[in-house]
């Protein structure tokens, strides 16, 4: 007798639903994908212990014909896709044909629908994974579909749902991704008989801003960039509003919720160097690109998603984002310009040599020495400079009167910590050590990105075993890796052998180096590599080199670090992702003394 024996249907219904049904929040995101597949323009859904004992999701979508009701609850019956063609550049939230026939095989499940054009709705039912027969019913226009006491029948299933308010934040959240991604559709959800929630139909800013909240609003920059077929757009938080968790990250691919690598590293490169590492940056980002170009097809859940271009993809997502964050600050003063080199004196001060910090494309050299070399002796050399500067008083017209750039002209010092200023919009207030590190590590990656990178021998090299990808990457990107300051080669068919890395980086462990910039190659290519550890060198040294606190300025070299400011970019934040900056308007300073009360 054969011990290979094919499983019942139910069974393999059951199996099904545990991929695509995990709790009741996967459940309702599977319905409310049916609904906004079918049109549908106002949703309401209520549930009942969290969606344990009741999910109801009632639309006024295009409905079903009677003879569909069947199919309907079918495992892989769908009316999204019909060939090989299809499924390689689905356009639909829904496409598998599997969600309402796993949902009908673990709960006891109601469909009501009726299209427009037929003279009443139609009913099926569903137990255990068995139809029931299509009656006559009662709806205006839509569908409604109940399913009541998810895993009644799979007990083990069922004991590893958490408590009701537990899965009813789970659904709560499911909506939300939802709402964001379709701002034309108005839904509601209830829960125990109470409204919980409403979103009414708008555009895609009002319905981040009402998830996310007026204090995202604040803190927040609208991005809109397209390179060809590629567009992402939508609502970057800037680093002052980061979080602790990822609670407030919100990816969208053609209208679809997804946790993807490629993209959250992308992101994460471009708010590296304005956030701390132990923060989360809050987003609502939608990247939108021919379904051609995109693989839904990849996990059942469908929130993974694999790109046919994926390095172009990561590199436009990384520099419009990179771009965006480096705009300035949503604040009352208008956006940093570059300074002219023809510029004039700054009011009250004396002609003061420039600080060296130059803006990008200008070559880091002062007295001689290269910056990124020689950080110590360049540093001492200006402070002496700057000491010797004669300060002169402020002039007694106000700035405030004149023509004055976008941070003003220096005022003074308060607890030799913070710079003073004064702009046409009012007060400005600037925290010294983190804008001058900010300066200086965006100057070094400056120099550093002039030029290539030193190469240091190592005097014994270090040989390491390696896996086959390992060995293959290596051989493949040679040169890439010698243009970086590796050398890596093979010595034996499992072996490798590193024989110089980077100047910077001759302190760092070779063979956990070397794995992990191997393992970078495979992923992201050979020009985004090395940025991470290379960065993470120049931010270290930015922060010894930057100006200490409760260090006396003179006015020149307040106005000085004003206007390095002014030609840096991502100014605003040091490199921790701190505000470096912030305006106090007039009508702020008149609050504050009750001035016009």
């Amino acid at each position: 007798m054969s011990a290979i024996r094919p499983l019942p249907d139910l069974l393999v219904s059951q199996i099904a639903a545990g991929e695509v049904v995990e709790r009741p929040a996967s459940a309702l995101k599977e319905l409310l994908e049916n609904s906004l597949d079918a049109g549908a323009r106002d949703i309401r859904v209520d549930l009942e212990e969290g969606g344990i004992k009741l999910i109801r999701v009632a639309d006024d979508g295009a409905g079903m014909a009677p003879d569909d009701l069947p199919l309907a609850l079918t495992r892989h019956a769908t009316s999204k896709i019909a060939s090989l063609e299809d499924l390689e550049r689905v356009a639909s939230l829904g496409f598998r044909g599997e969600a309402l026939a796993s949902i009908a095989s673990v709960a006891r499940v109601s469909l009501v629908s009726r299209r427009a054009a037929l003279p009443h709705a139609w009913k099926i039912g569903a137990l255990d994974g068995r139809l029931g027969g299509v009656e006559p019913a009662a709806l205006g226009r839509g569908t409604v579909i109940e399913a009541r006491d998810l895993f009644f029948n799979t007990p083990a299933r069922r004991k590893f749902l958490k408590t009701p308010a537990t899965e009813y934040g789970h659904c709560d959240e499911s909506l939300i991704r939802l709402a964001l991604a379709h701002p034309a559709c108005a839904f509601t959800l209830g829960h125990n008989g109470r409204t919980a929630r409403r979103f009414n139909a708008g555009d895609w800013q009002a319905r981040a801003l009402e998830v996310l909240g007026e204090e995202f609003a604040g803190a927040a920059r609208t991005l809109d960039e397209q390179a060809g077929p590629l567009r992402l757009y939508g609502l970057a938080g800037l680093p002052a509003y980061s979080r602790a968790g990822r609670d407030a990250q919100y990816l969208f691919v053609n209208g679809r919720f997804v946790r993807d690598k490629l993209l959250g590293h992308a992101i994460r490169e471009a708010y590296r160097d304005v956030l701390h590492h132990e923060r989360h940056p809050a987003y609502v980002l939608f990247l939108e690109l021919p379904p051609e170009g995109v693989d839904v097809n990849v996990h059942p859940a469908k929130t993974e998603v694999r790109f046919r271009e994926g390095r172009s993809v990561h590199q436009f997502v990384f520099h419009a984002l990179e771009r965006n964050l480096a705009g300035g600050r949503r604040e009352a003063a208008p956006p940093f310009a570059p300074a002219q080199e023809s510029a004039p004196p700054v009011p009250g001060t004396t002609p003061f040599p420039r600080s060296g910090f130059a803006p990008r494309g200008e070559t880091w050299r002062q007295s001689g020495l290269a910056l990124a070399e020689q950080p110590a002796r360049y540093f001492g050399m200006v402070a002496e400079a700057l000491d010797s500067a004669t300060d002169i008083p402020a002039p007694r017209s106000s700035p405030a009167q004149q023509e004055s750039p976008p941070l003003g002209y220096a005022l003074g010092q308060v607890a030799g910590i913070y710079v003073l200023a004064e702009n046409s919009t009012g007060l400005v207030v600037v925290d010294m050590h983190a804008a001058h590190e900010r300066i200086l590590y965006e100057g070094l990656k400056t120099a550093l990105a002039e030029r290539r990178l030193a190469s240091q021998p190592l005097l014994i090299p270090v040989v390491f075993q390696a896996t086959a990808l390992e060995m293959a990457t290596a051989e493949e990107a040679r040169e890439g890796l010698a243009e970086m300051g590796f050398e890596l080669a093979p010595v034996s068919p499992t072996h490798l052998a590193l024989r110089a890395l980077p100047a910077l980086l001759k302190d760092a462990d070779g063979e956990t180096l070397a794995r992990q910039v191997l393992k970078d190659i495979r992923e992201y290519g050979i020009s985004g590599a090395m940025t991470a550890r290379r960065d993470q060198l120049l931010a270290t040294l930015a922060c010894h080199g930057a100006v200490r606190a409760h260090r006396r300025l003179t006015l020149p070299e307040m106005n000085a670090l004003l206007r390095d400011m002014e030609r840096t970019e991502r100014a605003d934040q040091c490199n921790h992702g701190r505000p470096t900056w912030f305006q106090l308007t007039l009508a702020d300073l008149d609050k504050f003394f009750m001035r016009g009360k």
